[in-house]
């Protein structure tokens, strides 16, 4: 999979050539891996930050607003619908683990999913824990940035950090362009997951979980068993 810099067929790109901010957010699998080949223009600092230091930062602040967060929440499938499943799946942000708190969380899918008349709606107090756990996340002081240069790699562990990455400025020349390629991992040896995470990941055997397969969905790749 790649991750490019901005569409050269979109207008407002050719014009100003930029890239927003993502927000703190986890894929969907084990752990996310990146190969940096060309860097942007400016900007695309990669971030990660822990979600057992945020959760017990909140837990110390607000403690009522930590404990909301290990409740299930809707949250949008962005139509990566498996057979048979809704389009949106109800886990908790935080989930206990032997190997501390378990985080799933992507806050712009929790908000996209109330598009569904169907999906549950999230109270005030939920919400505020919502607001309150990204404006931890979002305080400089708690997060660690790499500046990913050519042939550096990133694997990040999507149960235990967080990662965002800043805005950038890429290059009118698309050769020049920002790209970086991504895997998805399934760790051998892994954590053991709630039954809940079976809604998003399939499955919650160790080293067999994560990814999304949706109908007519072909693997690319094909590693030996």
């Amino acid at each position: 999979m790649t991750d490019v810099g901005a569409d050269v067929d979109d207008p407002a790109t050719r014009i100003y050539q930029t890239n927003q901010r993502q927000t703190f957010h986890t894929d969907s699998t084990d752990a996310v891996g990146l190969l940096c080949l060309r860097t942007a223009k400016e900007g695309g600092v990669s971030m990660v930050v822990s979600v057992d230091a945020v959760h017990e930062r909140l837990a110390e602040e607000a403690p009522e607003l930590a404990a909301r967060l290990f409740e299930p929440i809707a949250t949008d499938r962005r139509n990566e619908q498996p057979d048979g499943e809704l389009p949106w799946f109800e886990i908790p942000v935080l989930s206990p683990s032997s190997d501390g708190v378990t985080g799933i969380y992507q806050r712009q899918y929790i908000d996209s999913a109330q598009r569904f008349e169907d999906a549950p709606r999230p109270d005030k107090e939920t919400l505020l824990a919502l607001d309150a756990f990204d404006a931890i996340m979002n305080d400089p002081t708690m997060r660690f940035q790499m500046d990913l240069a050519p042939g550096d790699m990133q694997f990040v562990h999507n149960h235990s950090l967080l990662h965002d990455r800043t805005g950038f400025i890429d290059h009118d020349d698309p050769e020049l362009r920002r790209y970086l390629l991504r895997v998805w991992l399934s760790l051998p040896g892994d954590r053991e997951l709630p039954a809940v995470f079976e809604q998003r990941y399939g499955t919650t055997t160790v080293g067999d979980r994560g990814g999304i397969v949706v109908p007519g969905t072909t693997p690319t790749i094909q590693l030996p068993v």
